[in-house]
């Protein structure tokens, strides 16, 4: 039971065990109505900090214990939230180092149009600031997997001699994400237009190629 919820489980409903391995439910509905009555929530203008796992549940309709067997507390079930409606993470083709990471920065593109069409992107992340255990949540589970994908591609291109080997890998993939990144969070009206992720990727590359 998630401390900050302080409730208890509804009568109907088994608490989980202590130890007891959580697990995805088997209704699709089930998750698919949490999903819905913490969207409508937000959209009824209720703040992150004051969504409960009790408030959740009566909305959707399930017992508490049904929302618990799946996430452990509000952090995950907001996570898992964000994820089912940002783009999904990019397959990377492994024919050549440009290849990845353009792939890398066209997700960085869409995700930055995603969340300039979505209200609920943008109502959450503009809360997340306030709400520091969401924010590290999220970054450990979503954010620094994405990023290790960046520097496993930029790490790759340095053995394979497709890049200089010389500078330090994190520093690479921070010239590589920063103009996308800049422009999403930074400056959130500049455009992302298509091809973008290609142009950012060929003109840092220029400068990357191995010396002879």
């Amino acid at each position: 039971m998630s401390v900050q919820d302080g409730g208890t489980p509804e009568p109907h409903d088994d608490p989980p065990r202590p130890g007891a391995r959580r697990g995805r439910p088997r209704s699709e509905g089930v998750e698919q109505a949490v999903f819905d009555a913490v969207v409508g929530l937000l959209d009824e203008g209720v703040p992150l900090a004051e969504l409960s796992i009790e408030r959740i549940a009566r909305t959707a309709g399930v017992g508490k214990a049904t929302i618990y067997r799946r996430w452990a507390g509000k952090e995950e079930l907001f996570v898992d939230l964000l994820r089912s409606v940002e783009p999904p993470d990019p397959v990377l083709p492994g024919t050549s180092a440009r290849a990845d990471l353009v792939a890398l920065l066209e997700s960085l593109r869409q995700r930055g149009l995603a969340k300039r069409s979505s209200a609920l992107l943008h109502n959450v992340f503009a809360q997340m600031q306030a709400y520091p255990r969401l924010w590290d949540a999220y970054h450990h589970t979503v954010i620094e997997p994405r990023r290790r994908l960046g520097l496993d591609a930029v790490r790759r291109g340095m053995e394979q001699g497709e890049l200089r080997d010389d500078l330090d890998v994190e520093f690479v993939n921070d010239l590589l994400t920063g103009p996308l990144l800049l422009r999403t969070v930074i400056r959130p009206g500049a455009t992302l237009e298509p091809g973008l992720a290609e142009r950012v990727v060929d003109a840092v590359l220029e400068g990357l190629r191995p010396r002879t």
